[in-house]
């Protein structure tokens, strides 16, 4: 890096750190939902406005242009924050990103500006009551219907939903050939008749994720994502773009399971100068740098035109077990302040939240499991798992949701 280089980094590191001084709501967490959604808007409008959202977005549509390591120094100084950029997690992690990469330029102009300003808050619609890990076994339909489609389904496990205008839907069309063939993705209005939303609530006692009913919902032609049958490839795309969001998102400073807050944890405790423990918290300050560091070097690669693919189960993985690390450790630092706290103790509070929210990490986006499946098949080559319906028309599997048709 050149001295003018150098100079250009600090320079906006600079301004960073003074428009997030200026402009940090505070905590709107625990303002009534309607309340908090308008606090996160209106943050999300002036992240826009001020030329801090889809910083590596291309400019033609609504972007900044600037390179990887303008949005790692973002990244950094957000992290000092409590930021509500919640509601968006979708739209900037999983739906924008694969607009820009595969939508057609009159859906790029017509959605990607509303949701990187937050005015438009967009939603996923991939996994079915009967199709989770296996998602290219669900059994939503589209059928073509006046010029249009038609589609019937049901939809669960969908983040923020509740709030969600539009939505990525993926769905069937074609149910005479094997089941990762036959799909297509379309853009859903979720406002439109037909469309039904139910909250489901976690053991944190919060409801980020819903179910989702598709009742004779209309879709426009032009709402296909990528092309008719070829939704597979669409949601492949969407599902790299997503397991990079989630496991290169940086928990921010004031999250229980950060290791600056295990570590405030371990001073309260008193537990900094007891060697076991030192040698854990040494261990999560490591293997949380490693990860971003990895996330910073995929960035850079995507950027220069060769995307994660494959390669993003690494980072979602990664950060799932980092939190399983960070679990692990604050647990031990607490030991029963883990599960039983003074009325009123915010840490404890904190702390509690951060252990029942963490395991979500290891199932959206896909399990685990399936993680380390798609690592050792498509990034280290070993042989694939048996599969005796790759295939199989769906019309005539069993799987899933789907009933067996009635023979008269």
């Amino acid at each position: 890096m050149t001295e003018d280089d150098r100079a250009m980094t600090e320079d906006y590191r600079a301004r960073v750190r003074a428009w997030l001084a200026a402009n940090d709501p505070g905590p709107v967490g625990g303002l009534p939902p309607a309340e908090h959604l308008s606090a996160a808007k209106r943050f999300q409008a002036a992240l826009y406005a001020a030329g801090f959202a889809g910083i590596t977005w291309p400019k033609e549509w609504g972007g900044q242009g600037l390179g990887t390591a303008d949005q790692q120094i973002f990244a950094e100084e957000a992290a000092e924050y409590d930021l509500p950029t919640y509601p968006f997690i979708v739209n900037m992690g999983m739906c924008g990103p694969t607009l820009v990469d595969l939508g057609t330029p009159e859906q790029k102009s017509r959605y990607l500006r509303p949701l990187l300003s937050g005015e438009e808050i967009w939603c996923q619609l991939f996994s079915e009551p009967g199709a989770g890990s296996d998602v290219a076994s669900l059994q939503t339909r589209a059928v073509r219907d006046d010029g249009g489609w038609a589609v019937n389904g049901q939809k669960v496990w969908t983040t923020n939903a509740q709030w969600a205008d539009f939505g990525a839907l993926l769905a069937r069309t074609d149910p005479d050939v094997p089941k990762h063939a036959g799909l297509t993705m379309f853009i859903v209005d979720m406002h439109a008749p037909g469309v039904t939303v139910r909250p489901l609530k976690d053991m944190s006692g919060k409801a980020p994720f819903n179910e989702v009913y598709l009742d004779d919902v209309r879709i426009p032609a032009g709402a296909v994502i990528g092309e008719v049958g070829q939704g597979w490839r669409v949601a492949i795309t969407m599902l790299g773009h997503e397991r990079v969001s989630i496991g290169s998102s940086r928990p921010s400073r004031s999250s229980a399971l950060s290791f600056d807050a295990v570590l405030a944890l371990a001073r309260r405790q008193g537990a900094t100068d007891v060697p076991a423990h030192r040698e854990r918290l040494a261990g999560l300050y490591a293997h949380e740098r490693a990860l971003e560091l990895l996330n910073a070097r995929m960035r850079q690669e995507a950027q220069a035109g060769r995307p994660p693919g494959a390669r993003g189960s690494v980072a979602k993985l990664a950060g799932a077990l980092q939190l399983r690390r960070a679990i692990e450790v604050a647990g031990e630092l607490a030991g029963a302040g883990a599960v039983a706290w003074e009325p009123g103790d915010r840490h404890g509070d904190d702390l509690a939240l951060g252990i029942n929210s963490a395991p979500a990490t290891g199932i959206a986006g896909g399990t685990n499991e399936v993680q380390r499946t798609i690592i050792g098949e498509r990034v280290l080559g070993l042989p694939k798992e048996p599969q005796v319906d790759r295939d199989v028309p769906v019309r005539d599997l069993k799987v899933g949701t789907q009933r067996t048709e009635d023979p008269r």
